[in-house]
């Protein structure tokens, strides 16, 4: 196998019908692994099933609204049945549903960042480790966000569940890293995405945003997709516990 090669593992991707989790599914299957594309809308991600086929993949899609955990233990069980195990989870799907001052939020939408945001990731975890530690090999990514680093007075309540996934990660590092699992996060600045299309459609605020940014444009899913493919691949080793800014240099920048 190649350093970057995928050639035989087994992807289940939450969230994987558009945006960033499609990106993951279609370039996953490109460097040679079977997917899982999952979200809550299977037509949708039936779709993402059939150009990878079309392409000479391998490929199978389940509808999970992350929300549920019987409906987690479902897509777990179903990829386990078709390919018989889960190299690499990618926990990509995510929801914000309040934009505004953190201290505006309601039960509800609190509810939900927390449910999709953070416990979905920890409660498919705990489902994909042991077939993991059975192997001695496997890899988990959850995709964060630069809003859980930064401090934000449009995304609060999100950004705490995206710090929170960082922690996350860091602590089931340390707890299954002796048997080769690696866990780690990729953090995202603005990408161009339906799911973050509030922050840049307005062309006067992207242009803002870009003219500020060091490489003067936002991101594209596959800027995701190569560096959740670096670790998941055997050139990402001996990286575990980590967050890797993908973000164009955003938060690099000083701002006074």
């Amino acid at each position: 196998m190649g350093f970057f090669d995928l050639q035989g593992k087994v992807a289940v991707v939450t969230g994987g019908s558009k945006g960033i989790g499609r990106a993951i599914c279609e370039r996953m299957a490109e460097a040679g692994a079977k997917v899982v594309v999952s979200s809550r809308k299977v037509d949708a991600c039936q779709e993402v099933v059939d150009g990878i086929k079309a392409k000479g993949g391998d490929a199978v899609a389940v509808a999970c609204n992350v929300s549920h955990i019987e409906q987690l233990q479902n897509l777990v069980d179903t990829a386990m049945k078709t390919y018989g195990r889960i190299d690499c989870l990618v926990g990509n799907a995510a929801v914000n549903p309040h934009y505004g001052p953190m201290t505006e939020i309601d039960e509800g939408a609190f509810q939900k960042i927390v449910d999709c945001n953070i416990r979905a990731n920890l409660w498919l975890a705990r489902m994909v480790l042991p077939q993991m530690a059975e192997r001695k090999d496997g890899t988990i990514i959850v995709i964060s966000s630069i809003a859980g680093i930064k401090g934000t007075d449009d995304i609060g309540m999100y950004g705490v569940s995206k710090a929170a996934d960082m922690a996350l990660a860091r602590n089931l590092a340390v707890r299954w890293g002796e048997h080769n699992i690696r866990i780690n996060t990729i953090a995202p600045g603005l990408i161009r995405t339906d799911f973050a299309k509030a922050l840049w459609e307005n062309p006067e605020r992207r242009a803002a945003v870009e003219a500020s940014y060091p490489l003067r444009r936002i991101g594209d899913p596959d800027d995701i997709a190569g560096v959740a493919i670096f670790l998941a691949a055997d050139a990402g080793r001996y990286i575990t516990g980590q967050t890797i800014v993908v973000d164009g240099g955003a938060t690099i920048v000083a701002n006074v």
